[in-house]
């Protein structure tokens, strides 16, 4: 089975080099995002505005499609509304959308933070013996995120570091990636 599968990639890839240049670009992002970090932020700021936008339009899309066989489609509709209305206020001010996202994703560190303690603790109960380390990751996940909301600064650095190495270490596996199919073409 093994061999067949490989013999279907090695017919199959073409055009394996695409995925080296993608991962060559990715990591000349992720280096421009490391040199220009205020730019950066502008820029991740305003498709953060732009995602909520866009959010919303597609759970309004999806609530007043499915109005009929959801009971609960309210809560989507009210949902998408308000991230919609967010958008428009976050594009329509651009400023605000630079000041609420460090306090954004602080708060979804946080939240993510303490789901992790709450899981630690449930898996202790199910004698689990690694839960020490989800309680230790939620601890310090909690910690970043106090820092986070006390210092929006060192907040929105931390997002922009985070993207930065994120593209570069994605367009590392891109590359490494189509090497690795460039030898199965061979």
């Amino acid at each position: 089975m093994e061999t067949q599968v490989l013999g279907n990639i090695r017919k199959t890839v073409k055009y394996w080099y695409l995925l080296g240049l993608l991962g060559l670009a990715l990591i000349l992002v992720g280096i421009w995002v490391f040199m220009t970090p205020l730019q950066s932020y502008i820029t991740l700021s305003m498709l953060f505005a732009v995602t909520f936008l866009f959010t919303g339009v597609m759970e309004l899309v999806y609530a007043i499609s499915n109005r009929k066989s959801l009971d609960n489609w309210g809560w989507s509709l009210a949902g998408g509304i308000v991230d919609f209305l967010i958008g428009i206020m976050l594009v329509a001010n651009p400023q605000i959308s630079l000041l609420v996202l460090p306090f954004y994703v602080g708060f979804a560190i946080l939240f993510r933070s303490i789901m992790a303690i709450g899981w630690s603790i449930e898996l202790k109960k199910q004698h689990v013996l690694s839960w020490g380390s989800l309680l230790g990751i939620g601890i310090i996940g909690l910690i970043f995120s106090f820092i986070m909301l006390w210092n929006p600064i060192f907040a929105g650095m931390t997002i922009v570091f985070y993207t930065a190495a994120s593209f570069i270490v994605i367009g590392i596996f891109q590359v490494y990636l189509s090497l690795r199919l460039r030898k199965l073409k061979d």
